[in-house]
């Protein structure tokens, strides 16, 4: 837990800021987006929380700020609270739309729920994280190859040409052989991108160096749900964060990289919410 003594400054950045950005959103001043950067907008937060509760607004998270918003008290968000048990097929089909084939919760959602129980990532919280990124990602509850969009093509190019090692997002996803645009593209419940991506999870899941010798791998429905839990545990804490504050947005650009499919996002989270009785 951060000491209430500990200044927090503009400048500073990580999980603290991240925290006292949720904080200061619960308290009624909006601090978003929840991305452990103190910048202005969060110093803008600070001051006006502590001209609100009577403190000396010099827009730094002092001691009282602090102490004012939470942040003297055990980190809420260290706590889960395990959801899997009673998570069944039933509730999921609750959190998608009518038009999802329910034969296909049926037949991954086993999978699904083992790999976050494995990754320790059984917290009400971070399970409709993983669930709302399939929806964002696959109405269909199935781990797919990402489809050819203006995104990943420019007009009469190959597809997924945006990837390739000629471009800096190519190059940002160590893609570095011809082909690779197309060889690395987003695949599984998760649309894992990118060479350095393949490499790196494929070694975390325990596959070795297979995933980016073998990347359609990554639509097995075992190793798509290992996947996801995997990329899913190594942004856990800033999602907690993200989640506290009610910056949806922010919980799935932490996973995507972006805003695709964040309506889809929003919307399977909030009816879990709902579901699960939160």
């Amino acid at each position: 837990m951060l000491s209430p003594m500990f200044e927090l400054k503009q400048g500073d950045k990580g999980d603290d800021i991240a925290r006292l950005q949720a904080l200061l959103c619960l308290a009624g001043h909006d601090a978003r987006p929840i991305d452990g950067d103190f910048g202005s907008g969060t110093a803008r937060c600070v001051r006006a929380c502590q001209a609100a509760r009577g403190l000396t607004a010099t827009g730094v998270a002092d001691s009282g700020l602090q102490a004012a918003v939470g942040m003297d008290v055990p980190d809420s968000t260290r706590t889960f609270h395990p959801v899997i048990a009673v998570i069944t097929v039933e509730t999921v089909a609750a959190m998608f739309p009518a038009a999802t084939p329910r034969r296909n919760i049926e037949r991954y959602l086993p999978a699904v729920l083992p790999a976050l129980a494995a990754a320790g990532l059984d917290d009400r919280e971070l399970v409709l994280m993983a669930l709302a990124t399939i929806r964002a990602e696959s109405e269909g509850f199935e781990p797919i190859d990402e489809g050819i969009s203006r995104f990943n093509t420019d007009a009469g190019a190959a597809p997924f040409n945006r990837y390739d090692p000629g471009t800096a997002l190519g190059r940002t996803l160590g893609n570095r052989q011809p082909g690779d645009g197309a060889r690395f593209k987003g695949r599984g419940f998760i649309q894992l991108t990118g060479r350095t991506n393949y490499r790196t999870y494929g070694e975390e899941v325990g596959l070795g160096r297979r995933l980016e010798e073998e990347p359609a791998l990554a639509n097995d429905p075992e190793v798509a749900a290992r996947l996801l839990a995997a990329f899913l545990r190594a942004k856990a804490p800033r999602v907690k964060y993200a989640v506290l504050g009610r910056d949806l947005k922010m919980a799935r650009r932490l996973v995507n990289g972006g805003s695709h499919g964040l309506a889809q996002f929003e919307e399977t989270f909030q009816k879990g919410e709902r579901v699960l009785g939160v």
